[in-house]
């Protein structure tokens, strides 16, 4: 074969290596069929327990160089207010693409929760192993829900499988701020999960 194909041909190879690379292990999330027009204005059952006006704010989905993570959806109270998120109960679903570790999705939240303020190492290493203790391993289509709970924690489900709790006010806030605080690496997402009007009706 002459030498002026085969460089085209090797740097082809490359980059399917480098994208399949990508693919399985830089993001933190992983994420299934889309939402259906049937529960698309509901939330889980679970959730409208917790929250029982919960409405959906927004959805978006998370991509990594055009390759789709997840996608999420909001669901918080009429009064809920973005600038102080914090102080509203929410819930945060994320459908998953791409299958990932729970432990690296617990190791990629704390890199992100970092970027929302300084964090001690000790700190950081406490959290992650916290995170890591509930969050489980998941494949293409599965469903990770997480309530938060302003002053106490946040719980976790795959699914409609409960996984545990958190009881640590603090780190829920900003686990949850990795989605919704103005610090987000994402902001596009942000904006998408938070599109509803201020005072529009259900």
């Amino acid at each position: 074969m002459p030498y002026r194909l085969i460089s085209p041909l090797i740097y082809l190879a490359r980059v399917r290596v480098l994208a399949a690379a990508v693919a399985m292990g830089v993001a933190v999330a992983s994420a299934g069929p889309g939402v259906s027009a049937a529960d698309a204005s509901a939330p889980p059952a679970f959730i409208h327990q917790a929250l029982p006006d919960a409405t959906l704010w927004g959805q978006g989905q998370m991509r990594f160089f055009g390759l789709r993570i997840y996608d999420a959806r909001l669901w918080a109270g009429l009064q809920f207010e973005a600038a102080d998120f914090g102080a509203y109960a929410l819930a945060l679903e994320l459908t998953y693409h791409r299958a990932f570790t729970g432990a690296a999705i617990a190791q990629r939240s704390i890199e992100e929760i970092e970027r929302q303020g300084d964090l001690a190492p000790a700190q950081a290493q406490r959290w992650q192993s916290a995170l890591a203790a509930v969050l489980p391993d998941v494949q293409p289509g599965e469903r990770l829900t997480g309530l938060y709970q302003p002053g106490l924690g946040m719980r976790l489900w795959r699914g409609q499988q409960a996984l545990g709790a958190i009881d640590d006010a603090e780190l829920a806030r900003r686990f949850f701020g990795i989605w919704l605080s103005p610090r987000t690496s994402e902001p596009g997402l942000r904006s998408a999960l938070l599109a509803r009007k201020p005072g529009a009706g259900p």
